[in-house]
């Protein structure tokens, strides 16, 4: 098998196994006590135009700044897999 279908299985399960921890990490954080704030923010990506929502300012920025490094990984990837003579369809 091509190394580069490996990498793309590795970082699918990766991406999944992030999931379910970020899911196990969630559900048991209410089983500890405190004083039950919390925050959360979002990116939704339509084309290139990102629409950043937060339940306050600073979730809001933290998720436009993961929004930021995960655009960057992706030009990154991209740029790398034309390098070695990969086509994207991009």
């Amino acid at each position: 098998m091509e190394p580069l279908i490996w990498l793309f299985y590795a970082l699918l399960v990766a991406g999944m196994l992030l999931i379910l921890v970020g899911f196990l990490v969630m559900a048991f954080s209410g089983l500890r006590r405190g004083n039950g704030e919390a925050e959360a923010g979002g990116v939704l990506m339509i084309g290139p135009l990102p629409i950043i929502f937060g339940s306050s300012p600073e979730a809001a920025k933290k998720a436009s700044l993961l929004a930021l490094l995960l655009m960057l990984l992706f030009f990154f990837l991209v740029l790398a897999l034309r390098l070695v003579g990969v086509s994207t369809g991009i």
